[in-house]
């Protein structure tokens, strides 16, 4: 998948537990840990805007972009 999920990474920055965020965001921990690992289709962005607003975050801390061609998991294209 050309979409990384690190919500974990941001989860561990903030030392919150999943269950904690989500509470917070009010959605299941089930919903929530299938985001979390990656196995979600889409995600609302309500949702999404809850969980950077429950994390103090952007979306960009918490999704990242790879190309199917880079081996770089923290590629960034650079705007023009």
């Amino acid at each position: 998948m050309a979409i990384i999920i690190e919500l974990d990474v941001m989860l561990a920055k903030r030392k919150m537990k999943l269950n904690d965020l989500a509470q917070a965001v009010g959605i299941t921990p089930q919903n929530l840990s299938v985001l979390k690992s990656g196995r979600a289709k889409a995600i609302r962005f309500s949702t999404l805007d809850a969980i950077c607003q429950a994390l103090l975050c952007s979306p960009g801390d918490i999704l990242i972009y790879q190309s199917e061609n880079s081996e770089d998991v923290n590629f960034v294209p650079k705007a023009q």
